[in-house]
């Protein structure tokens, strides 16, 4: 019951400093990008969210991506974002964890695929929550250059990253054992 409850303790700390590095990675590193629509802010806040997902599994990367990304448009002014994002953000990082959860093979490529469907959901979620928010079918695709690129600069850093954390994270569960 111990080992139980050291893991849930465990658990709700990784997931908090997780969330707590999605919205300072969105808060605070950040470029924003002439464009029209709402897609001119570049950040990295995709990467410690998609870290959580790739390591910890779905529910932490879930919990992990709509905490943080939403407490970034609540505290940043973008507070009617916040449900949409919520939303988009934490199915990003479910179905990211459920596929490097789930699915064989190399896990590169694994993670690549998972960055890239994070990507769809993120380009489709985003896109229809402009159509909703401005009720304009053209203005939102203005939005989908910076969102693939925030997805695509996300990849570049969170695949070689991922890797190493795994390893490490193993060496120290063997050491502790």
């Amino acid at each position: 019951m111990f080992a139980t409850e050291q893991n849930k303790t465990r658990i709700l700390v990784l997931n908090a400093l997780f969330i707590t590095l999605t919205f300072l990675a969105t808060m605070f590193i950040n470029i924003r990008l002439p464009l029209m629509g709402n897609g001119g802010l570049i950040h990295l806040g995709n990467v410690p969210f998609l870290i959580a997902a790739f390591i910890f599994g779905k529910k932490s990367g879930a919990i992990v991506g709509a905490f943080g990304m939403a407490l970034f448009d609540i505290m940043s002014g973008w507070t009617l974002w916040a449900p949409f994002t919520f939303v988009i953000v934490g199915t990003m990082g479910y179905i990211a964890g459920l596929i490097v959860e789930k699915m064989p093979g190399k896990k590169s490529f694994v993670y690549l695929l998972a960055v890239a469907v994070a990507m769809i959901i993120k380009v489709v979620g985003y896109y229809f929550t402009e159509v909703i928010l401005y009720g304009n079918w053209i203005l939102p695709f203005g939005s989908v250059p910076g969102n693939i690129m925030q997805l695509v600069i996300a990849g570049i850093i969170v695949v070689p990253l991922t890797k190493g954390f795994k390893q490490r994270i193993i060496k120290s569960a063997i050491k502790s054992a």
